[in-house]
């Protein structure tokens, strides 16, 4: 039996990173401005380390769907799985040439390819997804604000977030 319903449960789930680092931080503020000493060096690392826990929670929260699309992905040692009802497939994360967000599909997807493969298609809002956050974040030259602001803007065309190689002609930007 569950005294949290689960509307409130998935908010809480969904927010965790951010409300975990805000507690954190409280309490080092407690600390730092208490008895002082040790502990308050402890309260203002405390601060420190809540707030960038904070800060990485909202970036996960904005990347962070509600999990209902179709399929399931799985990050397991630099291999990105996708199974999904009618497609899948496998791509290694250091092997990626380009990764694209196509909002024209429904639901909107996350396009990676990797060269001798077709690409690969997952739905933003599949179960599992939130584990692509870290998985993107180690590209090299990845910037993950960017990203976060091309899935929250909703493009009328697929966006190139990232690629490994420039095949574009120098006078052509990226984003």
């Amino acid at each position: 039996m569950s005294f949290i319903r689960p509307e409130a449960r998935a908010q809480l789930m969904r927010w965790r990173e951010v409300l975990i680092g805000a507690a954190l931080a409280l309490l080092g503020l407690s600390w730092a401005t208490g008895p002082g000493g040790l502990l308050g060096w402890v309260g203002w690392a405390l601060i420190l380390g809540g707030a960038a826990l904070a800060v990485t929670g909202l970036r996960r929260m904005r990347f962070r769907q509600d999990g209902q699309g179709p399929g399931v992905v799985q990050v397991d040692e630099g291999q990105i799985s996708y199974f999904g009802p009618l497609d899948g497939g496998a791509v290694a994360a250091s092997e990626l040439e380009r990764l694209i967000l196509d909002p024209t599909d429904h639901p909107a997807c996350w396009v990676l390819e990797q060269p001798g493969i077709p690409a690969l298609h997952i739905p933003v809002n599949a179960a599992g997804s939130d584990a692509l956050f870290d998985a993107f974040g180690a590209l090299p030259g990845l910037d993950t604000r960017r990203l976060l602001g091309h899935l929250d803007n909703k493009a009328p065309m697929p966006v190139v977030v990232w690629e490994r190689r420039t095949a574009r002609p120098p006078n052509y930007r990226l984003h």
